[in-house]
């Protein structure tokens, strides 16, 4: 029986470590037999899916967004989100696209766990 989990995360890629460790825990979570992972970015969130980001030492979240994906995790950007902050019209993460809030809540209502970050 999978266990369907969806992480919601609001963080800035890299002004704390909030999406960070929402994309840790993900990581492992993906890797577990049985767990059905889906991963929606709202907020400030939503700018880790942009391409071509080369963060200094330490952790690099488009490797960790890239590694989900090929893991067959869903990752979706919060439409009105990425409105607001010009990014509808700009490249992302290939497998990343941008989802809505009516999807969010398909998610949310399907899920057995709803963790926020």
């Amino acid at each position: 029986m999978n266990q369907e989990i969806v992480v919601i995360a609001n963080g800035a890629p890299y002004g704390s470590e909030s999406l960070f460790n929402a994309l840790r825990l993900s990581l492992t979570l993906a890797e577990r037999e049985g767990v059905a992972l889906k991963l929606f970015l709202m907020s400030d969130a939503v700018s880790a899916a942009l391409p071509g980001q080369a963060p200094g030492e330490g952790y690099n979240l488009r490797q960790m967004l890239e590694i989900l994906l090929a893991q067959g995790v869903p990752v979706r950007l919060c439409k009105t989100c990425c409105e607001a902050r010009g990014l509808s019209a700009l490249p992302l993460i290939e497998g990343i696209e941008i989802g809505t809030l009516a999807q969010l809540t398909d998610w949310t209502l399907a899920a057995d766990k709803v963790l926020n970050f």
